[in-house]
């Protein structure tokens, strides 16, 4: 895959610096592959080098690295004081005159020697293993530097190219060559992609798994909804407006829920934009996922009321956790939503169970359709559920012909069901 791809490359280039000992293509191949600056670079270069040395003369005093990237090129030199010829008493620190003199013939007894070594007198073996060292710190740096890179832009939107797609994830990379993951549930249902596509997400979270830093990109986390409209909204940008909260029924709906600390600005209106023109780029990013931007108020039943929009609400009454809301007739499914969404994500907004009833009715006469189980069977009250009618009120407020069509039953089985529950009421 990309990553053996990889690893080659930074394996000719260490092969590079081996045979040449020529360093500036090596640095400039770094500074486009990997995250590591030339400075760590370095520093590892000399470390790795070091090592050498020390493994071979058993310490590294006297020895310099002299690394020029520029150049591009590696030096070492071995540093040794003149002694008396037969008075040398440790081979690393001193040289004999008569050795010293075949460097350069004008040397003195008591002057210092600095000879360079090439890497050939170190040995095949010592420079392989060297070499196998660097590499390996390499890879440890350039993963850790990968880990810290993401790790400070959880919740940022980027932008990658489509790799390779799976059955249950797609694999992305960023500018950098960097493999990203974007897991199926984290796409949007409408989301189709293909090979070398460039995609949005927000960076979801960076873990390490098998000593491999992993990074999940994510197109359904309200932050990604949240970042979307800070791009697209300079109030936001800004501070002008802030956003109390996002959910998401990722594809279908959202809802959004702003505040503004200038009066003089209308967060909604400055959200949606000049006929819709803000939000509509915002929707066509999220597949079409209807948005509706609500204005945040400390009020309950009034942002309860906003969040059940677009249907209109007569009355609120808040029980602790549970809010009755009564509408007209007309408005109860556009309260509910497709699906049952409308009415899921207000209650996500608001933090209240909501219930919904027709303007006159009293709850009292009302029973829950876990109720009926003796005479409908299980499976068809979860579709019933789904869609946000879980009382046989609920399900009486509505034609067959709706059920039907927001349900996945037929329409004889609805008759059956509606019949059930009107013998209840003596309907």
């Amino acid at each position: 895959g990309l990553g053996r791809h990889r690893n080659n490359e930074s394996q000719d280039f260490i092969q590079a610096i081996m045979d040449t000992v020529n360093l500036v293509d090596s640095f400039r191949e770094f500074k486009e592959l990997k995250n590591i600056d030339r400075e760590t670079m370095m520093g590892i270069l000399e470390e790795v080098f070091r090592n050498m040395i020390i493994k071979k003369y058993g310490a590294d005093d006297n020895f310099d690295i002299i690394i020029n990237p520029e150049k591009g090129d590696l030096e070492i030199w071995h540093n040794r004081e003149i002694v008396e010829d037969g008075s040398v008493e440790d081979p690393v620190a001193e040289i004999g005159l008569a050795d010293a003199l075949k460097i350069e013939d004008d040397f003195e007894v008591g002057e210092e020697v600095s000879e360079e070594i090439k890497l050939v007198d170190f040995g095949r073996r010592n420079v392989l293993s060297m070499r196998q060292n660097l590499a390996g710190k390499i890879m440890e740096l350039e993963k850790d530097a990968l880990y810290r890179k993401y790790k400070d832009r959880v919740g940022e939107i980027i932008s990658a190219e489509v790799y390779q797609i799976w059955k249950r994830e797609i694999l992305l990379v960023d500018d950098d060559d960097n493999e990203l993951i974007m897991p199926r549930d984290q796409q949007i249902p409408g989301d189709f992609f293909r090979k070398g596509d460039a995609v949005r997400a927000v960076v979801a979270e960076v873990d390490i798994r098998n000593n491999n830093p992993r990074i999940i990109l994510s197109r359904t986390a309200p932050e990604f909804l949240s970042r979307l409209f800070e791009q697209e909204v300079p109030e936001i940008y800004d501070g002008l407006i802030t956003i109390k909260k996002v959910v998401r029924a990722p594809g279908d709906r959202a809802k959004v829920a702003v505040e503004s600390y200038d009066d003089r600005v209308d967060p909604v209106g400055a959200c949606v934009g000049m006929k819709g023109s803000r939000i509509h780029g915002i929707v066509r990013e999220l597949k079409n996922e209807n948005i509706d931007v609500i204005n945040y108020t400390a009020n309950e039943q009034l942002l309860i009321a906003r969040a059940l929009s677009p249907a209109k609400i007569s009355s609120i009454t808040i029980k602790g956790e549970r809010a009755e809301v009564y509408l007209q007739p007309d408005q109860v499914s556009l309260a509910i939503g497709k699906g049952g969404h409308n009415i899921k994500l207000a209650g996500r907004l608001t933090g209240y169970e909501i219930d919904v009833y027709r303007e006159g009715e009293t709850e009292i006469d009302d029973v829950e359709l876990k109720e009926f189980k003796d005479e409908i069977e299980a499976w068809i009250i979860e579709e019933l559920e789904k869609i946000g009618c879980d009382t046989a009120r609920s399900v009486l407020n509505l034609t067959v012909e709706d059920l039907a069509n927001r349900t996945d039953l037929e329409l004889e089985t609805v008759e059956e069901v509606m019949k059930v529950l009107k013998s209840e009421f003596d309907v």
